[in-house]
C-alpha cells in the first residue's frame, strides 16, 4: 500500500567529518563496519549500512554507548530516537522518543511551500510534531513568521528545542485570534494512514511512534478534512493550503476543498510516482461565501 510504505522512507546523516582517518583505524574500523551491518541486518534493518554509520557517528568511538544504542535499535526503535536526531531538508532535526519522526517525503511539501510562502509573509504548520516542516521554512524564510501547533505535549517541547514556536492544543484551536484570515501558508503532515492499514507499517514505526500522529481515521482522512475546514479560516484570500496525504486521498477531498473556497488544486508525487502532497489555493474565505451565497 502507498500510504504505509510512505512512512519505512527517512534520510540518514552522514559523517561529520571528511578528515580521513589513520590507516589503522580505517582497517579495525572496517571489520566493526561489517559485524554491526550484519547484525542490524539480521534485525531487520534495511538501510543496514547506512545506519550503522550514523550509529559508530553518534558513539563517538565510545564502544559501550555502542553496544547501548544497538541494542535500542535492534530492539525496533527509529534510529531517529537512537541517535536523538535526524537530517531533513538539509537541517538537523532533534527527534526525542515517543515523537513521530519526519519523513524524508515530507521534503517534496516543504518544496512545494517554499513557492507559496512570502519573503516576509506568515506561515502556520498544523501537526507540527518535532517542528522539521516549520524549521525548513522558517530557515529558508528569515523575514517570515512561522509558527506551529501540536496537540501532543513531548512532540510540543521537542518542536521548542528545535526553535519553534508552538501553540499547544488541537489544530488552528490555540492560535491567537489575530491571525484570523491573515496568514499566508498553511501546511500540516497530519494523520493519513487508515487505522485498518497500521499494521503494515514498519515495526518501529508500529510499535513504538505515538499512534495520534498515524492514525488517520477508518478512511484515512478524519484528520485531512478537520484541517481543510479549519484552514480556511486562518487563510487570507489567495492564501494556500499544503498537506501531505496518500492513496486516492486527493480525490476523496476534491468536493470538500470546493465547498470551502478553495480553487487551482494541484497534487505531486513523490519518488515511486505516488501521490503525496496537495496544494490548494482559498479563493474565497467563509465570511466573502456567506455574503454571496
Amino acid at each position: 500500500m502507498a500510504i504505509a510504505r510512505s512512512l519505512t522512507r527517512s534520510r540518514d546523516a552522514g559523517p561529520v567529518s571528511d578528515r580521513p582517518p589513520p590507516a589503522g583505524f580505517v582497517a579495525r574500523r572496517a571489520r566493526s563496519d561489517q559485524r554491526l551491518v550484519e547484525r542490524l541486518r539480521r534485525a531487520g534493518c534495511v538501510a543496514a549500512e547506512e545506519e550503522a554509520s550514523e550509529l559508530e557517528v553518534s558513539a563517538g568511538g565510545d564502544q559501550v554507548l555502542l553496544e547501548h544504542l544497538v541494542q535500542r535499535r535492534v530492539g525496533g526503535e527509529p534510529l531517529a530516537w537512537v541517535t536523538g536526531s535526524i537530517l531533513f531538508a538539509g537541517h538537523r532535526i532533534l527527534v526525542r522518543p515517543g515523537v513521530y519522526v519526519p519523513r524524508a517525503q515530507s521534503e517534496l511539501l516543504v518544496t512545494r511551500a517554499l513557492l507559496k510562502l512570502p519573503r516576509d509573509g506568515c506561515a502556520v504548520d498544523l501537526c507540527t510534531g518535532s517542528g522539521a516542516v516549520a524549521v525548513a521554512l522558517a530557515r529558508a524564510r528569515p523575514l517570515a513568521s512561522v509558527v506551529g501547533t501540536e496537540l501532543d505535549p513531548a512532540a510540543c517541547a521537542c518542536a521548542r528545542e528545535n526553535g519553534v514556536t508552538v501553540y499547544s492544543g488541537d489544530l488552528t484551536e490555540p492560535l491567537p485570534a489575530e491571525l484570523v484570515g491573515r496568514v499566508d501558508l498553511v501546511t500540516a503532515v497530519a494523520p493519513y494512514v487508515p487505522t485498518a492499514a497500521l499494521g503494515l507499517l514498519p515495526r518501529d514505526s508500529r510499535d513504538h511512534e505515538p499512534l495520534t500522529a498515524l492514525d488517520g481515521g477508518p478512511d484515512g482522512i478524519g484528520v485531512l478534512t478537520r484541517v481543510i475546514v479549519q484552514a480556511a479560516g486562518l487563510l487570507r484570500g489567495g492564501g494556500w493550503l499544503l498537506v501531505e496525504l496518500g492513496g486516492d486521498e486527493a480525490d476523496r477531498v476534491a468536493g470538500l476543498l470546493h465547498s470551502q473556497g478553495y480553487r487551482h488544486v494541484q497534487t505531486s508525487c513523490d519518488e515511486d510516482g505516488d501521490v503525496r502532497c496537495l496544494e490548494a489555493q482559498l479563493v474565497a474565505r467563509p465570511s466573502q461565501r456567506r455574503r454571496d451565497s
